[in-house]
């Protein structure tokens, strides 16, 4: 796949290959650039969750925290079921400061996926942080 731009500015290839090359980049610790990729692919497939998640965990990763959290938010809309976009939703709230909120959608990830250690671990992290905070008050 050729990494030049198309006509429109948009990268050469389709979809699907714009969706391989940012996962690539992803994995290779390169963020920015798979949520560029990643951003074109939503445009044309908007409903995708497997566009959305890839592009919420780009997101994250380039430690933009705020569109990772609406497009993790998105993507419980699109699948209620998805316990990773419940996940990242919360750790995305944690970092904008929101505990409450990460409490919230930390608790549901780790109740639909209880053998997920990561999950409890984030939750635990977020319950601490509240209560630290009120105990300072």
């Amino acid at each position: 796949m050729s990494q030049e731009a198309a006509a429109g500015g948009e990268p050469a290839g389709e979809v699907y290959d714009w969706y391989v090359r940012a996962l690539e980049l992803l994995e290779a610790g390169s963020p920015e650039a798979a949520a560029a990729l990643l951003g074109h692919a939503h445009v044309r497939e908007p409903d995708s969750a497997s566009v959305l998640e890839a592009l919420a965990r780009a997101s994250f990763d380039a430690g933009r925290y705020d569109a990772a959290a609406g497009q993790f938010a998105r993507l419980t809309e699109l699948s209620p079921d998805n316990d990773y976009a419940q996940f990242g939703l919360g750790l995305s709230r944690m970092r904008l400061g929101d505990h409450e909120g990460a409490v919230e959608h930390l608790a549901i990830a780790a109740v639909m996926r209880p053998q997920r250690k990561e999950y409890d671990q984030a939750l635990r992290e977020a319950r601490a942080t509240l209560r630290y905070r009120e105990q300072g008050q």
